[in-house]
């Protein structure tokens, strides 16, 4: 027989990411957008030198960070690179010691590593969007991501929480 808490179904919870850079290299910006029930959640932050997928990679680590307790999440990007990275090919890189097919090192292996130890503790599902019109939560995303890029390059924080 099952104990309650097996029973007991985990909280829905909606996360949208984003990230921006300013030159790639360059000053860059990450947003997430996060949801439960009436709740909403911004987290926003940035780097001044780094790269549009290392940006893309931060907003989904910050914004599963921000859960207390294992949830439910369907994580909405726009980026192709954090989708099928976590879908299709997460579990070759842990498998051949984070190297790719060509038995090189993958890139932006301390973020991947991160965002997977994160994920872990939650059930999560990766739904890819296209950017740029087609989710106007996705595009909301878009713009506060840029607005933490262009904070960074003009030499300012871009670390942020607002509920």
């Amino acid at each position: 027989m099952r104990n309650e808490s097996e029973v007991r179904t985990l909280k829905e919870v909606t996360l949208f990411t984003d990230g921006s850079c300013l030159g790639n290299p360059g000053p860059g910006g990450w947003a997430c957008i996060l949801r439960y029930g009436k709740y909403e959640g911004i987290l926003q932050g940035g780097e001044l030198r780094t790269t549009n997928n290392r940006m893309e990679l931060s907003a989904a680590i910050f914004g599963l960070r921000m859960l207390t307790e294992k949830c439910s999440v369907t994580v909405t990007t726009d980026s192709r690179y954090l989708q099928q990275g976590m879908t299709a090919h997460l579990v070759r890189w842990r498998s051949r010691g984070w190297l790719n097919s060509r038995r090189e090192a993958i890139a932006n292996r301390d973020l991947w590593e991160q965002l997977a130890s994160v994920a872990d503790q939650h059930e999560t599902k990766w739904r890819w969007v296209r950017g740029h019109g087609s989710d106007p939560d996705q595009d909301r995303c878009h713009v506060l991501a840029q607005e933490s890029a262009r904070r960074v390059a003009a030499g300012g924080t871009a670390e942020e929480l607002a509920a």
